[in-house]
C-alpha cells in the first residue's frame, strides 16, 4: 500500500513538474500557416529551400531569361524529357525573340509559351509546395508575386492488368492500378454520362494523399452521400496509405467480423455498385476501391454471377451457399456428433469413426482444433511465401503433415477429411473480406461445440444472427432486403433472375429506382408468331 502511494505521489510531481513543457502529442505536424508569395525572387526562393531542407530530390533550376524565371520540380516525379521541350525551350526561345525592353510575365509564360493541358496560378508559399509534391512543376518569376504550377507528370506506374485476388472465367480482364486517374479513367469509359461525379478530396496531415469519392446523380440516395461525405471528411490521421486506412474510419462498427464496405479491384463491379445507387470511394497509391453500402448478401456474390445465364448461376448460388454452411458449422458439428450425440449417427459410420480413433491420445475437440490451426497456420504461410514456392508449400506441407499425423497416431483420418472439407468450402467464398470472417468464427462455434454439443451450435448461431440483424451500412440493415423483407429485390439474393426481370434498383437507391423500362420485357409467343 505505502508503494502504490509512492508511486502515485512520483506520477503527480511529475506532472507537475512538466506541466509548463509542452507534450509531443500537443506539437503541431506541420505548419499550416499559409504565407503569401512576394514579388521578390530570392526571397520567396530562400522560403522555399527552406521548406524543402534536406530534400534532395527536389530540384531548384534558374532560367536566365529576362525577368528570371525559377523552376522546381521533384525529381523522379516528372517527365524531364517533357520538361525540357515544352518548358525550358519555349521559354528560352521567347526571351530571345521578343523585343528590347519587353519582358516576360506570369501571363505570357502561362497563355503564350507553355504547351500543357492543366495549369493553375497559386499565391502562397503552402500551395507551391503542395503542387511540387503532388507531381507538379512551379514556375515563379522575377516581380511576380505568384507561380505557376504546371502538370508535367511522368512518375513509373503499373500497367493495367487482370486482378489476381478477383479472376474472372467470363468478364472484363482489367483491374485498378495504384494511380487515381487511371482508375478513375477506367470508371469513366464504362459510364459515359455526365451524371457520373467524381468529387475530390485530400486527407493526412503529412502524406496529403488524394482522394476520390464516385457516385451517379439522380441514382444515388442523398442521405447516403452525405453521410459518406461527413464520415470521409472528419478523418484526422497523418497519412493514408491504402484504403483500408480510410475503410476502418467509416464503417459502422470496428469490432464486427463482418465487413461492412465491399473493396474490389475490378472496375465492372464498381460500375454495377454505382449503376445500383452505392458510393465508391477511390484512394491514390492503391488498387483497391471501397464500395459503400455493402450488404450480407454482397459477399457471397460473384463477378461471373451477373455476366453468365440466369439459370446457370442460380445452380452456382445454391453451391456456393452449401459450401458457405460448410465452411462454418463442419468442423463444429462433427465435434458435438461425435462427442455428445453419438445416437445421431449411422452405426456404421460411428464404429468407422472409432476405429479409426483407436490410439489417439487427444479428444475430438483438441484434435480438431490442432488441425484447424495448422491449417490455418498452412494457408498463412503460403500467402506469406513467394510466388514460386508458395502453393507448393501449403499443398505438399498439408498433405505430408496429415499423412504423418495419421500414421503417427495424433490425430485421426476422420478429422483430416472434415478440416480439408472445410477448407475447401471456405475457399468458395468470393469475397476474401467476407471468407475471413467466418475463418475467424469457426474456431468459437467449434469451442461451443465442444462445451455444450448441438445446443453451443445453435447457440452460436443465435448470437451470430442477432449480431447480423443489429449491423447497418450507412444506415442500410445489414440483411437487406431478406429482413427487413423487400420483395422486389429477392431476384437477387438466393437466385439470380433474368436481367429483364431485375427492373428495379435496390431499396437503398435514391428517387430514380426504375432500372428497366416497362415494355422491355422478352416475349417468346410474340417472336415465334413473328417468325412465322
Amino acid at each position: 500500500m505505502r508503494l502504490f502511494r509512492w508511486l502515485q505521489s512520483q506520477k503527480h510531481s511529475g506532472e507537475n513538474i512538466n506541466s509548463n513543457q509542452p507534450r509531443s502529442t500537443d506539437l503541431p505536424l506541420l505548419n499550416d500557416q499559409e504565407e503569401a508569395l512576394c514579388t521578390e525572387l530570392a526571397i520567396n526562393e530562400e522560403k522555399l529551400r527552406d521548406s524543402f531542407r534536406a530534400c534532395t530530390d527536389i530540384v531548384f533550376r534558374s532560367v536566365s531569361s529576362s525577368p528570371k524565371v525559377l523552376l522546381i520540380f521533384a525529381d523522379g516525379l516528372i517527365d524531364t524529357r517533357t520538361l525540357d521541350e515544352v518548358v525550358l525551350l519555349p521559354i528560352l526561345n521567347g526571351t530571345s525573340n521578343r523585343l528590347d525592353g519587353d519582358a516576360i510575365t506570369a501571363e505570357i509564360i502561362q497563355d503564350q509559351l507553355l504547351a500543357i493541358a492543366q495549369i493553375q496560378t497559386v499565391s502562397t508559399i503552402n500551395e507551391v509546395t503542395d503542387g511540387i509534391l503532388k507531381a507538379n512543376i512551379a514556375l515563379l518569376v522575377a516581380g511576380e508575386n505568384k507561380a505557376i504550377i504546371a502538370d508535367l507528370k511522368g512518375f513509373e506506374k503499373r500497367s493495367v492488368q487482370e486482378p489476381a485476388a478477383e479472376a474472372s472465367v467470363r468478364g472484363p480482364r482489367d483491374g485498378f492500378t495504384e494511380t487515381l486517374r487511371i482508375n478513375t479513367s477506367l470508371i469513366r469509359r464504362r459510364i459515359r454520362s455526365s451524371r457520373l461525379k467524381i468529387e475530390s478530396i485530400t486527407i493526412g496531415r503529412v502524406s496529403q494523399t488524394d482522394i476520390a469519392i464516385i457516385y451517379i446523380e439522380g441514382i444515388v440516395s442523398l442521405t447516403i452521400l452525405e453521410e459518406v461525405r461527413r464520415r470521409i471528411g472528419r478523418i484526422q490521421i497523418d497519412g493514408v496509405i491504402e484504403s483500408g486506412y480510410i475503410e476502418e474510419f467509416i464503417e459502422d462498427v470496428t469490432w464486427s467480423p463482418f465487413p461492412q464496405i465491399q473493396n474490389t479491384e475490378r472496375p465492372d463491379i464498381v460500375c454495377a455498385s454505382l449503376l445500383e445507387g452505392k458510393v465508391a470511394i477511390i484512394v491514390d497509391n492503391t488498387p483497391f476501391a471501397l464500395i459503400a453500402p455493402m450488404t450480407f448478401w454482397t459477399g457471397l456474390q460473384a463477378v461471373e454471377d451477373y455476366y453468365e445465364r440466369s439459370i446457370y448461376t442460380t445452380f452456382i448460388r445454391f453451391v456456393r451457399y452449401s459450401l458457405f454452411n460448410i465452411a462454418l458449422l463442419l468442423p463444429s458439428m462433427y465435434v458435438a456428433l461425435s462427442t455428445f450425440h453419438q445416437q445421431l449417427i449411422p452405426m456404421n459410420l460411428l464404429i468407422s469413426i472409432a476405429n479409426s480413433r483407436e490410439g489417439v491420445p487427444f479428444p475430438t475437440f483438441v484434435e480438431t482444433l490442432l488441425m484447424e490451426f495448422m491449417f490455418e497456420g498452412l494457408r498463412e504461410a503460403g500467402i506469406r511465401m513467394p510466388k514460386a514456392v508458395g502453393s507448393a508449400v501449403s499443398i505438399v506441407g498439408a498433405l505430408v503433415i496429415g499423412q504423418a499425423a495419421v500414421q503417427a497416431g495424433i490425430v485421426s483420418a476422420p478429422v483430416v477429411i472434415v478440416v480439408a472439407t472445410t477448407g475447401i468450402a471456405s475457399f468458395a467464398i468470393p469475397r476474401y473480406n467476407f471468407g475471413t470472417a467466418y475463418r475467424l468464427l469457426r474456431f468459437p462455434m467449434l469451442i461451443f461445440a465442444g462445451i455444450l454439443g448441438l445446443y453451443g451450435i445453435i447457440g452460436g448461431l443465435f448470437l451470430m444472427i442477432v449480431h447480423l440483424l443489429g449491423l447497418r451500412s450507412f444506415g442500410v440493415p445489414y440483411m437487406s432486403p431478406v429482413i427487413p423483407q423487400i420483395p422486389q429485390s429477392l431476384k437477387d439474393v438466393f437466385i439470380r433472375a433474368p436481367r429483364w426481370m431485375m427492373t428495379e434498383r435496390p431499396s437503398f437507391a435514391g428517387a430514380n429506382k426504375k432500372r428497366i423500362p416497362e415494355g422491355q420485357q422478352p416475349n417468346p409467343t410474340r417472336r415465334s408468331e413473328q417468325n412465322e
